[in-house]
């Protein structure tokens, strides 16, 4: 027997693919309307039918009221709204159930993660949001759990341990409802773990099924006839790296079809050489695979990057529609991924319709549309830290969903511009398997930060990496407009009946635009940025705009040396808009500072050349490279004299764990650790003079 709440929920969710008639088309004064899914609807496309807040009133939007979590990481997660309540996570898989009307708090679910799992994902504490069905909230959890709550009350009604926890498995998605189970995937990718999607009973939390993306050991046997095929395209003892292709994300359920469309990630390591020598397309990394939703068997697949090597995921939002193509309406399936293709699919059967560039590239020329295979370039697969490669690992979309809007056949695409240049491995340790917490197989001293001025690089890098908002004709496939340049942090997006679009910027703003043409029509200064997409509902006649807002990610380790000037805080809130709403947010704690005399240097050129390379292997995915830290992250420059007393507890024997910051001492000995803090002296004195001389201060770590 199907909940009240639940059926009600997924009547809503159908109504934006038209697969009901759309009686919750807004009015002056709309009907109550809820968020229950994801992406709202069930084929993800984050269009709002609502229409109170047009382009003509949306000048007198303002805050409704705001909500301050309980965390200062990252938030990336999409609020969900069922019967009054607002259902939202933040960083370290944290729920909390908010009064849509007020924001008050109602109740709160927080898993107790051990702090000392962050070295074990990529990409900070994040949570992509919960699941909603017949009166349970589901929540995945970064120590790799899937937990079912009382919607009404946050008790516990399940808690599954889904991953093992010796490997560095996390998750970050949100789980997807598919009928009686509920779906999950993990990252891990870049740690050395074997990805894969689990199915559990929405009721007891017993697994229905798991399918594997990628094949293991061929001595233990497959788990299936499709991971014994899958392995004929890999070559060498890939297992003994992990393989890769985590489903981190996108999860979808096609109720029509009984499919579910699993994006699936890189390869462990990136570097295809190491993991695969003698070639190979190295199913299924970097694909689109079609699932029985019932039985989890494999059903088609499409691969978007075959032999990847760029980390070139495509995990990257995965959106159904029904699209008119050649005077025929096909049920297809829309993806974005990282390698800078938009991608058409038939989502019943696989066949590709069409596949353009998005974004500037340097990898591929195009898709040659008879084998569905990318046309690599000669230069693709030179990585002597000279070439550059477009897009970069960061990729030509990320995770942040795009919409799409029936009322303007347009997908609205956030996408970024960040060049890279990788190195093959010149150390031994990055040749050998899960030799330290990360290895992607190449040599991270080809991201070594030039030593000029810090204000000449900042420049250069905010010249250099770029951001748009693209509005993408997906039966075109080209671009009808384009929004103005920005930084590549451009957030998650919401289209609505209003004809507008709503996202935030890489400048702590979220902005509403016109539909047609993208001329901002409104903005709001969040005071920190909107990764997350907004979502809209209504109630008692109001229509509201919510976004849960809080910089962090990967933006703020491993891009930290791109964003650390920025000077953008980490302000974890809950933020809600609607017509008049006249609510003030708190002024911005001022973060400059200015760095005390540093300890002089004492060690040789050698040993801090030596230092640096250990520092770009091991320390650079949270510290950043150069020590430019995006601020969640300590900036090593600024460590004080207790810190460098106690560098050897800290550094290898890992004293500080509790607080996420793991011991190398299985991969460094006590000279690579003072080798590192003369680095670390190096970098705090170039600093302090540049500080001295331009008269400026930095981000506090």
């Amino acid at each position: 027997m199907v909940g009240r709440r639940a059926f009600r929920g997924f009547i809503i969710g159908l109504m934006g693919i038209g697969l009901v008639g759309n009686a919750a088309m807004a009015t002056d004064t709309p009907a109550d309307t809820q968020w229950v899914l994801h992406g709202n609807d069930v084929g993800e496309q984050r269009f709002s039918a609502l229409n109170q807040i047009d382009r003509e009133n949306v000048k007198d939007l303002g805050l409704a009221w705001s909500f301050n979590m309980y965390t200062r990481r990252g938030v990336e997660a999409t609020p969900l709204m069922i019967d009054d309540t607002l259902y939202v996570t933040s960083s370290w898989s944290m729920v909390y159930a908010l009064d849509a009307r007020t924001g008050a708090l109602k109740w709160f679910y927080d898993p107790k993660v051990p702090r000392s799992f962050l070295a074990k994902g990529c990409c900070d504490a994040v949570n992509r949001g919960v699941a909603y069905a017949d009166g349970s909230i589901f929540v995945g959890t970064y120590d790799g759990r899937l937990v079912a709550l009382d919607a009404d009350d946050g008790r516990v009604l399940w808690d599954k341990q889904t991953t093992d926890r010796e490997q560095s498995y996390t998750i970050t998605g949100a789980p997807a409802i598919a009928g009686d189970n509920v779906l999950i995937g993990n990252g891990g990718a870049e740690l050395g773990v074997r990805g894969y999607v689990s199915a559990y009973n929405r009721k007891t939390g017993e697994q229905a099924w798991r399918f594997y993306t990628v094949p293991g050991n061929p001595a233990d046997g497959f788990e299936s006839d499709i991971m014994k095929e899958a392995a004929k395209t890999w070559t060498g003892e890939w297992w003994k790296w992990g393989g890769g292709g985590t489903v981190w994300d996108s999860i979808v359920f096609d109720p029509e079809l009984n499919l579910i469309y699993i994006g699936v990630g890189n390869g462990s390591p990136w570097n295809a050489r190491l993991r695969s020598p003698e070639g190979g397309d190295n199913l299924f990394l970097a694909s689109i695979v079609a699932l029985d939703a019932d039985t989890g068997e494999y059903v088609w697949h499409y691969q978007t990057t075959p032999g990847e090597t760029w980390d070139y995921t495509a995990v990257q939002h995965i959106m159904l529609a029904e699209l008119e193509l050649d005077g025929e309406t096909r049920k297809v399936l829309m993806q974005a991924p990282k390698n800078g293709f938009f991608y058409v699919i038939d989502r019943k059967t696989g066949e590709l319709l069409s596949a353009d560039a998005f974004t500037q590239m340097t990898w591929a020329t195009g898709v040659d549309m008879q084998t569905g295979r990318p046309i690599e370039t000669p230069m693709a697969r030179v990585f002597d830290g000279e070439n550059v490669s477009l897009p970069s690992n960061a990729g030509g979309h990320n995770w942040h969903p795009m919409s799409y809007s029936p009322r303007t056949g347009l997908v609205y695409l956030p996408t970024m511009n960040i060049p890279i240049r990788f190195l093959e491995p010149t150390r031994s340790e990055d040749r050998t398997p899960k030799a330290g917490y990360w290895n992607v197989g190449f040599d991270r001293s080809g991201n070594v930060l030039p030593d000029i001025p810090n204000a000449t690089l900042d420049k250069v890098l905010d010249e250099t990496y770029t951001g748009h908002l693209v509005a993408w004709d997906p039966v075109q496939g080209k671009a009808v407009w384009t929004g103005e340049t920005d930084r590549p942090l451009g957030g998650g997006v919401l289209s609505t009946a209003g004809d507008l679009v709503f996202q935030g910027n890489g400048r702590a703003e979220l902005r509403a635009m016109d539909a047609t043409n993208g001329e901002v029509l409104w903005s709001f200064d969040t005071q920190t940025l909107a990764m997350a997409p907004p979502i809209s509902y209504a109630l008692d006649g109001e229509q509201y705009i919510a976004v849960a807002v809080g910089f962090g990610g990967g933006a703020a380790a491993e891009a930290g040396a791109l964003v650390h000037h920025w000077q953008i805080p980490n302000l974890s809130r809950v933020l809600v808009f609607k017509l008049g709403g006249d609510a003030q947010l708190p002024p911005v704690p001022d973060r400059q500072r200015t760095l005390p005399e540093p300890a002089p240097v004492t060690a040789s050129a050698e040993v801090i050349d030596h230092g640096r390379t250990i520092y770009q292997r091991h320390c650079s995915y949270c510290h950043a490279d150069g020590m430019r830290t995006g601020g969640l992250t300590p900036d090593l420059r600024y460590a004080n004299e207790q810190v460098h007393e106690n560098w050897d507890e800290i550094v290898l024997r890992g004293r500080r764990s509790a607080l996420g910051m793991v011991g190398f001492e299985q991969y460094l000995d006590e000279d690579d650790a003072e080798a590192i803090r003369q680095y670390t002296l190096y970098e705090a004195n170039r600093l302090y003079k540049d500080q001295r001389g331009a008269g400026s201060g930095t981000t506090a770590p």
